[in-house]
């Protein structure tokens, strides 16, 4: 077989969809390969929303890279008939010394983003829907905001089509091999060789990268959309998307958008790991009761009756960082992402990168925090 294509992209989600583009704007011969439709609700890419913010309490050196997710966004959806990004503010909320409040204050201060400091009586007079603890202490950052994940998708593949990618739905990657400055892919419909692949298969990724294996948890998540009493003070205008530690737990969540009700989910839900093939994905009581738990304390206004729910996964690393880094013995293949559930956001900047990195081997972005070396010691 002849050398069809200058890189493969295996998985068509939020990252995928991304890179291929980015790599398509290149001039690169791009196919990429997706197993079920594009924008599915079975893997970690789906359930209408998705935060995006600068004020970013996991570690300040993500901020840059958001910085640029934000611009290329921007980009993309330019010409559309619906934006994909909406900014409502958010707000990041716990009490003194949390990791959230904490985390979120040093990146404001360290990369001089505008933000306010709210206490509980501040934050509950401003943003009513709110009723937080008593110590509860917020910071809000007025950037923050909220994409629709599905229509980011299908954006990014109709740019990376029209700029002559080729991406083949419901077609299942089985194996690869790497040698020789070669890919050979091979999938339920037959097998395609390219100079490099770009693996983005989200909570598939250890199924089809061994080095991977020891590293990831697939986790299930819930999310669920509450009737609300009084919708104008969980409107877009009235109600950021917010990250809350609290003493249940760290939920996030967004304003009602799209489908009627409040959107929350809680961070490792039931801490339940899982097989995205096999995974359980309808809502059970013990899944609403750990939402509700914190609906009915921190937001009463949205105390509702559950009007709908979704399952998604997280693809869990050991640090809760991402991972995009060469395959050990395999340098032809690109192992973007597995990103703990808060990836997302930066779909767009790391398809630049993957075509950096793709294209030249190297990028101006810092990926140091996302290197397989900081494993090297695990298990020893």
């Amino acid at each position: 077989m002849g050398d069809l294509y200058d890189v493969i992209v295996g998985g068509v989600g939020g990252m995928g969809s991304a890179a291929a583009y980015h790599l398509a704007a290149r001039g690169l011969r791009v196919l990429a390969l997706e197993q079920h439709d594009l924008g599915h609700d079975v893997g970690s890419s789906h359930g209408l929303t998705r935060i995006i913010r600068l004020a970013y309490f996991e570690d300040p050196s993500y901020v840059p890279l958001l910085r640029r997710a934000f611009a290329l966004w921007r980009e993309l959806e330019a010409g559309l008939d619906e934006p994909l990004l909406h900014i409502t503010g958010g707000l990041d909320v716990g009490a003194a010394g949390s990791v959230v409040f904490e985390g979120s204050l040093r990146s404001c201060r360290e990369h001089d983003l505008p933000h306010e400091v709210l206490d509980a009586t501040a934050l509950a007079a401003r943003f009513p829907g709110w009723r937080p603890a008593a110590n509860a202490m917020a910071v809000y950052q007025p950037d923050a905001g909220f994409l629709t994940p599905e229509r980011c998708i299908l954006a990014h593949a109709d740019r990376a089509r029209s700029l002559g990618a080729e991406i083949r739905t419901r077609e299942t990657i089985q194996s690869f091999e790497a040698h020789g400055g070669r890919v050979r892919v091979r999938t339920d419909r037959g097998d395609y060789e390219a100079a490099q692949l770009v693996l983005s298969a989200g909570p598939w990724m250890a199924d089809l990268a061994p080095a991977l294996r020891p590293l990831l948890t697939p986790e299930r998540q819930v999310l669920g959309w509450f009737d609300i009493a009084d919708r104008p003070r969980f409107a877009p205008s009235a109600f950021p998307v917010f990250v809350l530690e609290a003493e249940e737990g760290t939920y996030y969540g967004f304003p009602e958008f799209d489908v009627p009700g409040f959107k929350i989910g809680r961070y490792h839900h039931l801490d339940e790991r899982v097989h995205p093939d096999t995974m359980d994905r309808a809502c059970h009581p013990r899944d609403e009761a750990a939402l509700r738990e914190a609906v009915s304390r921190y937001f009463p206004g949205a105390n509702g009756a559950l009007r709908s729910s979704a399952a998604c996964l997280f693809t869990n690393t050991p640090d809760e960082h991402f991972i995009i880094d060469r395959a050990p013995g395999a340098p032809e293949v690109l192992l973007v992402s597995p990103c703990s559930g808060h990836g997302f956001k930066f779909s767009s900047v790391i398809g630049e990168i993957c075509a950096d990195l793709v294209q030249h081997g190297t990028t101006a972005h810092n990926i140091d925090l996302f290197r397989l070396a900081r494993f090297a010691d695990r298990g020893r």
